[in-house]
């Protein structure tokens, strides 16, 4: 049976795949955001904030999770390109060993040491009873996440980005019906919050792990699952970009979050105003984002693999179309953060002037750029999915490690709140231009060497 990968053509195969990865992200953030909503209306701000505090644990969890899965699925392409399905197999069997050596220990740390871990999350008063509950239920949650981020990212390589949606979406379902009733009919409280959080969690992890036995193009085999130190460091080698990437941005929100904390609260508007809307428009601008990685977590495995095979034309094809969704997409929200700002805020917070003012003000502020954000993110996908993690982390670390972290200290210090917010345009424009000048240069390379012909 051959694979799609390598002979369907290269438009229908991107749509094939990025539309349902996509949505299997915005999915996540979506529901996330009603999630908060939910525990918000029915519990009140100390709710609020036990949840917050077990929000960095999940991310740390997510971070790891996606090391092992986009490093193992960009090494399985490769190697199902070149035809080397005994190398596939080998990288799938030392992911899950991984995946389960990871998962078991993080839960298992977590649950030891549960006070410590929420103080240094920031937990204390009246709110640390509230946040060991809730971080409890997250901890025991954590495998099925791990299980079920690290599956659909191989679920991917092996052609099924359709299997990822429906088991992500199976899982919201889920704990978007559990968590109300849980909250407002049985009355649970916080522990109806973790239930329904769990609960969807184990949904999705469970459907990815069941689909193991249905892998098309590779397999358990005897003896394969296993930790080996030459598929471990394949896949950490080509997983880091994702493990830092994921890293960088739960940095920049806290850095952004103590900005709005510290400079709102010496503007007109307040440190309250400004860390509101700066909250509600990065739980908007993660919808925005999970677009982007749609797209370049679509075309991993279809680079990968044709890279593998050095079939150069499809991934150049592959490459100028990632470029140009990209470039639309970007375009797109760029309009809809500069047309539609205070629209976008009021629903979240409605009837407050000062707060549609300042929305107004920072959406089109750190937003002014946002028309070339798609092209990094596309370029540093596909040196990830070419076995180039060097030249994708220089891409993908840019713009919050070098630029946007940097700039807010020292442009905040000098021009206060707006400094603070001109430093994300200012970042989105300088990582665009080292996005340019990594991938032309390896264009070149490819021009050179005859990949590209003429």
């Amino acid at each position: 049976m051959g694979n799609p990968l390598g002979t369907e053509r290269i438009g229908r195969l991107l749509v094939r795949f990025a539309v349902p990865t996509s949505l299997t992200l915005m999915v996540s953030f979506v529901y996330n955001i009603i999630a908060q909503v939910f525990v918000g209306q029915g519990l009140g701000l100390e709710a609020v904030a036990a949840t917050n505090v077990a929000f960095p644990a999940t991310t740390i969890a997510g971070a790891i999770a996606l090391m092992i899965g986009d490093g193992c699925a960009a090494n399985i392409s490769l190697a199902l390109g070149r035809k080397d399905r005994e190398a596939a197999d080998r990288m799938l069997g030392c992911a899950l060993a991984m995946l389960a050596v990871f998962a078991v220990s993080f839960c298992t740390l977590g649950f030891a040491f549960l006070e410590p871990l929420v103080r240094v999350l920031g937990a204390s008063g009246e709110v640390l009873s509230a946040s060991m509950l809730f971080t409890g239920f997250t901890l025991a949650g954590i495998p099925f996440l791990m299980c079920n981020m690290v599956l659909c990212a191989i679920i991917r390589a092996d052609g099924n980005p359709q299997f990822t949606m429906k088991a992500t979406l199976a899982g919201a379902l889920v704990s978007t019906a559990v968590t109300p009733f849980l909250l407002f009919v049985a009355d649970w409280g916080l522990a109806g919050a973790g239930v329904g959080l769990v609960a969807g969690q184990f949904v999705s992890g469970a459907l990815c792990l069941a689909y193991i036995p249905r892998f098309r193009f590779m397999g358990i085999r005897r003896g394969t699952v296993a930790i080996r130190r030459h598929e471990a460091a394949a896949i950490v080698r080509l997983g880091l970009p994702s493990l830092f990437t994921q890293l960088a941005m739960a940095a920049t929100q806290v850095v952004m979050n103590n900005m709005m904390r510290v400079y709102g609260g010496q503007s007109y508007f307040g440190s309250e105003v400004a860390l509101s809307v700066y909250g509600t428009m990065i739980k908007v601008y993660q919808i925005a984002h999970a677009m982007f990685v749609g797209v370049g977590s679509a075309t991993q495995p279809i680079n990968g693999f044709n890279y593998g095979a050095k079939s150069y034309d499809r991934v150049w094809k592959c490459l100028k179309l990632s470029l140009t969704a990209a470039f639309v997409i970007s375009a797109a929200w760029f309009a809809i953060w500069q047309l539609l700002p205070a629209q976008i805020a009021n629903l979240f917070v409605a009837g407050d002037p000062l707060y549609t003012e300042f929305s107004t003000i920072c959406y089109r502020t750190y937003m002014a750029a946002f028309f070339v954000y798609g092209i990094p993110i596309a370029t540093a996908s596909f040196f990830q999915a070419l076995g180039m993690p060097l030249r994708s982390m220089v891409v993908s670390l840019s713009r919050q490690v070098v630029f946007l972290i940097p700039l807010a200290f020292l442009l905040s210090a000098k021009f206060g709140l707006m400094g603070a917010l001109i430093a994300a345009p200012v970042a989105d424009a300088l990582c665009f231009i080292v996005a340019v000048v990594v991938l032309v240069s390896e264009l070149r390379r490819w021009r050179r060497e005859g990949k590209l012909g003429a």
